[in-house]
């Protein structure tokens, strides 16, 4: 993302998300003021800028337990969160087809 002075795109977007000026996302970046979360598997997945001087984020965790799965009802955990503007979502599954689970959950965060 930023190494040797190169700003990517995804730099620039969440700059322009964030409204603030692409040098303060990379000062904080190289100061540790600011993270940026992303999966570098997850090409749909926005990125998001966490730290000093970015807005707040609101993080939805949800998920199966051992002794309790439901996935219709985890699926519309994600539908809520999304629909009320959660900036991320985490499955933090233990219980379960934990790969389907994932995968199901991020169909919905994604669409």
């Amino acid at each position: 993302m930023v190494t040797q002075n190169i700003v990517d795109d995804e730099i620039k977007s969440i700059a322009l998300r964030e409204k603030v000026d692409v040098d303060k996302i990379i000062r904080g970046m190289k100061t540790g003021r600011i993270v940026v979360l992303r999966n570098i598997k997850r090409k749909s997945v926005t990125p998001v800028a966490l730290g000093e001087g970015v807005s707040t984020k609101v993080n939805v965790n949800v998920g199966t337990s051992g002794s309790y799965v439901d996935l219709d009802l985890e699926v519309e955990k994600v539908k809520v969160a999304m629909l009320y503007g959660a900036d991320s979502v985490m499955d933090l599954s233990t219980g379960g087809d934990i790969d389907e689970i994932r995968r199901k959950l991020l169909s919905i965060a994604s669409s």
